[in-house]
């Protein structure tokens, strides 16, 4: 053991010289066992240091990692003395040293963002292709494979759930369960060994990232700074609550031996102390600047916004990302809300950052599923949310659109269940969200009945083209694309396991999705029309003497403000001009692109559909519909006052290219 005799600014230090890569070590400190007055110092408890850059030993907590006697009738008032080093995972010193060769990092505009949320080990343990020491791996990722299915399928930015070396509790160890998802983070600047396939996850992970860099795609992290495993007044000491639980931990004002928890996990960081701030802070910008990922997906971000009780979308954890050089040029996603009072912060965070948007996921769920009255709700869904977004100085992309995400159903469940069941769980199905807004079409689970099958294709084709036929930034789920499923399962949290593994078997067999959604990427990815930087504003393009966005009944009419608050209004027509308002290109050309007409029918009968003679004289061919699993005729057209036949339940896509209208017009507007 070696003593730490000086200290400076907070910091006990020492210089240890030949100590390099590969020394394992840990902490001890001393200092008063008080848990009444917030002090729960135990040197028996070897500790990890908060900014180690490699965590090796199973992560897993066990009793000695406790600072009070476990069968004591005093809880945490009592004071434990066996030596927890034995079986406590140790810190590792690395060789920073990296060939990055030419690594530059993608850059993607955040309107032209499409995220792919996934799982390191799920994503690749069970991929046939993928070597099999790789499979769940870092570098399973970057394999050949995995990168070119990636590429085929036409996303931007891959979303990694938690990777910070993360602790599996007693609770579901005792159960026979694991960790899966990651959310109980211990190690803030270490990639989890669990994903490594060579025993050098920092080596490994940064090789993964060039491989993906290389490859046109950004990395997103999925980071969860809320909480830590230490838990309540009852949980183990791992870390922080050893090295300093007064402060780095909020604790209850007038009762210092409990804690606040404004995420349901027993504790949350004391954001107004600034060491804390310094260690997120020095966190993220480890990753952007020696691991060079390309951003963060906050998990329940409000609970960093909490300086007092009340959540303050200016506090300080704000102001340092706003004025920090390099962590406020990173994409930056929040998940806006938290379970502490005032904590559903959905449309109310800073410039600069956006958000998962819950309305939109709720949203969509309920119309397709045919909840009535929810046109007016739906427009500003599509349209990149502009009443939550817009006043605020923000753009559409600050709304993370998604149908589907880890935590919920995947989109083939979303269709074939009516209720969770998380009975694998051993919770007695009463973890998990309630109010899933699904419907199974007919039938609880999987069913050999073509009618049901055959409705149930149809309604994922809807939230795809929803999803990515909307304004904002979509994220897709891994595995949606050719109908993943959990087994109705809506909170695979603790199944590692073939549960929760993507099974790439359904790659083939719902090949018809897979192509479905690589053509709905392509048409986005193609088309600056659903990729637009700024709201729509509802006014007259100069020189054509068209608005830039008409919403339409199905008589091929203007809504008026009775029809969008009909309770009974399932259909909905979006007409979106090529000639875009306010809209420029990096060298500061107008955007054009072709007209686009988006009819959308919730309703369970067909509605035929007016064209519009607007704008006027403009010819359209049906280029999606969702009705069916073939395209529609390329050769058809539809001109003013003609119907098309929507079917029940389904969404269309008609075009019209802008050049026609313009040389109708004698190249007005050109």
């Amino acid at each position: 053991r070696i003593i730490l005799p000086e200290y400076l600014d907070l910091v006990w230090y020492c210089y240890i010289p030949d100590m390099g890569p590969g020394q394992l070590y840990g902490y001890r400190i001393t200092g008063p066992y008080d848990p009444p007055r917030g002090h729960r110092f135990n040197p028996n408890k070897l500790l990890l240091d908060p900014y180690a850059k490699e965590i090796i030993g199973e992560a897993r907590c066990n009793s000695a990692f406790f600072g009070y006697e476990l069968d004591s009738g005093q809880k945490d008032l009592s004071y434990d003395q066996h030596d927890s080093a034995s079986l406590m995972p140790k810190c590792r010193v690395i060789d920073p040293s990296f060939d990055w060769q030419d690594d530059v990092k993608p850059g993607v505009a955040w309107k032209d963002t499409v995220i792919y949320e996934l799982h390191v080990k799920g994503f690749t343990i069970r991929h046939p292709e993928v070597p099999k020491e790789l499979q769940g791996t870092y570098a399973g990722l970057a394999s050949q494979p995995v990168v070119e299915y990636l590429q085929k399928l036409g996303v931007t930015t891959i979303e990694l759930m938690p990777v910070h070396t993360f602790f599996d509790s007693t609770i579901l160890l005792d159960r026979g369960l694991r960790n899966y998802w990651g959310y109980d983070s211990m190690g803030f600047f270490a990639p989890d060994m669990r994903y490594s396939a060579t025993g050098n996850p920092a080596k490994e992970f940064k090789e993964m990232i060039r491989v993906l860099h290389k490859a046109g795609f950004e990395v997103i992290l999925d980071v969860v700074y809320n909480h830590t495993p230490e838990g309540n007044h009852l949980g183990p000491t791992l870390s922080l609550k050893g090295i300093d639980n007064f402060n780095y931990y909020r604790l209850v004002e007038g009762d210092l031996r409990h804690y606040m928890d404004y995420t349901g996990t027993g504790n949350s960081p004391n954001m107004t102390q600034p060491k804390v701030l310094q260690l997120i802070m020095d966190s993220l910008r480890y990753w952007l600047v020696d691991m060079r990922v390309d951003g963060f997906r906050f998990d329940l971000a409000a609970a960093l916004a909490r300086e007092l009780h009340d959540v303050d979308r200016l506090g300080a954890f704000f102001d340092i990302i706003n004025q920090d050089p390099v962590i406020s040029q990173a994409k930056l996603i929040a998940e806006p809300w938290d379970i502490g009072e005032g904590g559903y912060m959905v449309g109310n965070f800073p410039v600069g950052w956006t958000e998962w948007n819950g309305r939109y996921r709720d949203s969509v769920r309920a119309f397709w599923k045919g909840d009535g009255g929810l046109i007016g709700e739906l427009g500003y869904r599509l349209t990149g949310s502009s009443d939550m977004y817009e006043s605020s100085g923000r753009r559409p992309y600050a709304s993370i659109n998604f149908v589907t995400s880890h935590d919920g159903f995947t989109i083939n469940d979303l269709v074939s269940y009516n209720e969770k069941h998380n009975e694998a769980n051993l919770e007695d199905n009463k973890d998990g969200d309630n109010n899933n807004k699904s419907w199974n079409c007919g039938t609880e689970g999987p069913t050999d009945d073509p009618e049901i099958t055959a409705l149930r294709k149809k309604q994922m084709r809807n939230f795809l083209s929803t999803l990515l036929l909307s304004h904002g930034a979509p994220m897709l789920s891994m595995g949606d694309e050719f109908c993943r499923s959990q087994g109705g399962n809506n909170n695979c949290y603790c199944q590692d396991n073939d549960l929760s593994w993507v099974d790439w078997s359904l790659l083939e067999k719902n090949k018809d999705m897979f192509e479905f959604t690589r053509g709905l990427l392509s048409l986005r990815n193609g088309h600056n029309a659903f990729r637009k930087g700024n709201f729509f504003q509802g006014r007259k393009i100069r020189g054509i003497d068209i608005k830039d966005i008409v919403w339409l009944n199905p008589d091929g009419i203007e809504m008026t403000d009775e029809q969008w608050e009909a309770n009974f209004a399932r259909s909905l027509g979006m007409f979106m001009a090529g000639a875009m308002v306010d809209e420029y290109d990096q060298m500061r050309r107008p955007v054009k692109d072709d007209n686009f007409l988006l009819l959308i029918n919730a309703h369970w009968e067909e509605v035929p559909f007016t064209i519009p003679g607007y704008p006027l004289l403009a010819k359209w061919t049906a280029i999606l519909d969702t009705a069916g699993t073939e395209p529609p005729d390329p050769h058809k057209e539809y001109g003013p006052g003609d119907t098309y036949p929507l079917k029940g339940r389904s969404l269309a896509l008609l075009l019209s290219p802008l050049e026609d209208l313009l040389e109708l017009r004698g190249g007005e507007g050109a």
